[in-house]
């Protein structure tokens, strides 16, 4: 089967030990997380954890089904690129002298859209924010200026659906429960 891509959301309660538990269902099969954020949500309380990670979609949805069931975990849900909108940021620090005697580069972080954030003697530090494939492209470019520290943050996304599944789901549990128990 092909692989590709998928995006996968977590919601939980902030619970030390969670993230353990969740890449360990990762490793136990040979999946490799290629990018991790966690982050307090739309919901008072509940963080949400964006994991992306390259397999096929039977092999995904089981990690889904396992992450589940993790006590600390509210709900998990499994997006393709084309369902959702994401971006991430890149930071690179590049010296001061390499820009300033390449006129170029002022070309360079126009076309990229990059912005500067700080701008001191020794260097530059410039951000790049969206697809990973637009911030390792101007890594690629600046490259010949003798970056000193680069980093990319992990993905973040929302989806492209007009709901939260999270709010759908927990209405949902709010509504058995409400007619499981009837009021005493």
């Amino acid at each position: 089967m092909d692989e590709q891509l998928f995006t996968v959301t977590v919601f939980s309660e902030n619970q030390v030990g969670l993230l353990n538990q969740i890449s360990i269902i990762f490793t136990r099969r040979c999946l490799n997380i290629e990018s991790l954020s966690v982050s307090p949500s739309s919901i008072k309380g509940i963080h949400k954890f964006t994991i992306t990670c390259f397999s096929n979609r039977p092999m995904m949805e089981r990690v889904v089904k396992q992450i589940e069931k993790r006590i600390d975990v509210l709900k998990s849900f499994l997006y393709t690129d084309d369902e959702i909108v994401y971006q991430e940021v890149a930071l690179y620090k590049v010296p001061t002298p390499q820009l300033l005697d390449d006129k170029n580069v002022e070309l360079i972080i126009r076309r990229h859209n990059a912005r500067i954030l700080e701008i001191t003697r020794e260097y530059v530090v410039l951000e790049k924010t969206g697809h990973s494939d637009e911030t390792e492209a101007l890594f690629e470019e600046l490259r010949k200026y003798d970056i000193r520290q680069f980093v990319r943050s992990g993905r973040v996304a929302v989806t492209k659906d007009t709901h939260e599944y999270l709010n759908m789901y927990l209405d949902e549990q709010e509504r058995r429960k409400s007619h499981q128990c009837p009021a005493l």
